[in-house]
């Protein structure tokens, strides 16, 4: 299945399913179901059959154009991603492989929808991309090893972990510099597990202005999905909800010699197979 979080105008936002390019609107078919995507997630054993019979039934949606797409969790109560997770990323940077994984907070109001403006700052112009594949967690989990955190695997979406290098670099946490409001578009939706065969398998792609400027696979993950789970949980509880950045290959704007910032007016498009695309211009902030 494929869940959304969207908005009709000024109207509260809603969970929908997507099928085709339409959208169908839990609440209306099923009016006991959960109204916000943490919630469903929480209680998905409980509403997945419905879903899905919903999903299969026919029933009209509303076209797809006709909506805002809003982030898939609109308010994650953790945004975490990992650094230096492709070895053509690694080598561009021009530090050693990781022995062991780097991890980093974005704070839950950089969460953003799938096709909304991205800000350039204004106390910086080093704004740069970084196309992942992101992944949701299904379930308030803890101490998982490699083989079980599959398990705890809610779905994925496309991402784009937005960074402002030099808040970014200029001391050893990154937390600042990856978490500025709006730098974490996520979506179109939430693609569940059940549809993917292999998350490890997909190619990702990053095009600025139409040019393309990243293009690999996940299959060259140095740390893949399940081997993230075990080591965060190990560390912290994961909840049902959380969204995990699951890092970038080459190709960083910030790699290229000038560096090639992200400007205002520029349109941001990152496509992974499976999980379809999102699309971002960057706006000067207001």
């Amino acid at each position: 299945m494929k869940l959304c979080t969207f908005q009709i105008g000024s109207n509260a936002s809603a969970i929908g399913l997507v099928v085709g390019e339409s959208v169908i609107p839990v609440a209306e078919h099923l009016k006991s179901a959960p109204t916000t995507m943490i919630e469903l997630i929480s209680l998905w054993s409980k509403w997945r059959e419905s879903l899905q019979q919903l999903a299969t039934s026919g029933s009209a949606g509303i076209a797809l154009h006709q909506v805002t797409l809003l982030a898939p969790v609109p308010r994650p109560g953790k945004i975490l991603g990992i650094g230096l997770n492709y070895a053509d990323h690694v080598e561009e940077s021009g530090m050693e492989m990781p022995a062991d994984q780097l991890w980093f907070a974005k704070m839950p109001t950089s969460a953003n929808g799938p096709y909304a403006p991205v800000d350039l700052p204004k106390v910086s112009e080093a704004l740069d991309y970084e196309a992942e594949m992101v992944f949701i967690v299904g379930q308030r989990c803890r101490h998982l090893t490699e083989q079980t955190a599959k398990q705890a695997i809610f779905g994925y979406c496309v991402g784009n972990d937005v960074s402002v290098r030099d808040w970014q670099l200029r001391t050893s946490q990154f937390t600042l510099g990856k978490s500025f409001d709006t730098h974490a578009p996520f979506g179109p939706w939430i693609v569940t597990v059940d549809e993917i065969e292999d998350p490890h398998q997909l190619g990702i792609r990053c095009f600025v202005n139409g040019k393309k400027r990243q293009d690999s696979n996940t299959n060259q993950l140095i740390f893949n999905c399940y081997q993230q789970i075990e080591h965060l949980s190990k560390v912290m509880t994961l909840e049902p909800g959380d969204v995990i950045f699951t890092g970038t290959p080459g190709g960083i704007g910030a790699a290229t010699k000038p560096p090639s910032w992200l400007r205002n007016g520029d349109l941001v498009r990152v496509e992974i197979d499976g999980l379809n695309a999102i699309e971002n211009p960057v706006r000067i902030e207001a």
